[in-house]
């Protein structure tokens, strides 16, 4: 057998990984445990009062919470986020499902990659108010926007957080989603902020119009017609290098997990393992060898923890802490 076999069978596994969960959860549409409906409000400076929603599961005594923020382009719907919410209910925890802003398509206002506004806002909300410790999972770009908000200061409630298959270095991820062979995944990317990017467009002004938008390549190009514009970057290089978390993590002030697969064709160790190079006291680093992006075959984290799902282990974490 070839000696390169091995890991041409492990890039198919984990295409798949990354494609198949997507795909299920589209067709057989998973519904998260009973939920209600969630709002908070924010200011911001440019675009007003902004509005972010989400879904809440209340557990009896609703003193602990489980903020689950879901990755780029993506929803509260999207099949780790609800496989979340369903660890967070057998742990017996509430949990708060949120769309960062623009996330439900109702155009109010768009991310970027180092915007903690609205995890912030989420957990200082009323319907949070009467619990007593917080903690926080992101999945892909919802991950690194977990750590950037653990970079402090944070809510005090919050005991730790955990980022699943997180582009630390925003510059080297866009570097591997505009790779030719990549451009599945970046379409796919592509299209949802470009339908988040619309409904803004139909409410109110945008930077650049979104024709030009829609007409974008790649990562860098649409970052550079809107979110560097929208928030005053100067530059996409700025934008890179100012909200990357990658070179930021020795600056984490609350417990951080960081789970990342060998694998992952979206976030491939390249783009990172620079950064986890260096003493970092408040992380503790996972690389599992299996699954793909944001989805994993059952697994374990801890020699002393039998395989679960990943969500289910990421929570016997969080109890720990």
């Amino acid at each position: 057998m070839p000696h390169s076999a091995p890991n041409l069978y492990a890039s198919i596994a984990a295409h798949a990984w990354t494609i198949a969960p997507n795909l299920l959860q589209r067709a057989l549409k998973r519904a998260a445990p009973p939920a209600q409906a969630w709002s908070t409000t924010l200011d911001d400076a440019q675009a007003g009062t902004i509005s972010i929603h989400g879904e809440l599961r209340r557990e009896a005594d609703h003193k602990r919470c489980l903020l689950v923020v879901h990755g780029l382009g993506g929803s509260i719907d999207r099949h780790y986020c609800i496989e979340a919410a369903h660890a967070a209910q057998r742990a017996g925890i509430s949990c708060l499902r949120i769309g960062l802003r623009g996330a439900d398509r109702r155009g109010e206002d768009f991310y970027h990659a180092g915007l903690v506004a609205d995890v912030a806002a989420a957990l200082a909300s009323p319907a949070l108010a009467t619990v007593e410790q917080l903690y926080v999972l992101g999945y892909s770009l919802g991950g690194h926007v977990t750590l950037r908000y653990a970079l402090g200061p944070t809510d005090s409630r919050v005991r730790a957080v955990a980022a699943v298959c997180a582009p630390l270095d925003l510059d080297l991820g866009a570097q591997l989603i505009d790779q030719t062979k990549s451009t599945i995944y970046r379409q796919h990317v592509l299209d949802g902020l470009n339908e988040i990017y619309d409904a803004v467009a139909l409410r109110r002004s945008v930077p650049t119009p979104i024709e030009r938008v829609k007409r974008a390549r790649s990562m860098r190009e649409w970052d550079s017609l809107t979110v560097v514009p929208r928030y005053g970057f100067g530059s996409v290089a700025n934008y890179y290098a100012s909200m990357s978390a990658g070179p930021r993590l020795h600056e984490l002030c609350v417990p951080s997990l960081l789970v990342q697969s060998t694998v992952d064709p979206m976030v491939p160790p390249w783009t990172y393992e620079r950064h986890l190079q260096k003493p970092l006291p408040m992380l503790e680093v996972k690389r599992l060898n299996s699954g793909g992006h944001v989805a994993f075959p059952h697994v374990s984290l801890d020699t002393t923890m039998p395989p679960a799902s990943l969500a289910d282990q990421i929570l016997r974490w969080f109890a720990q802490h």
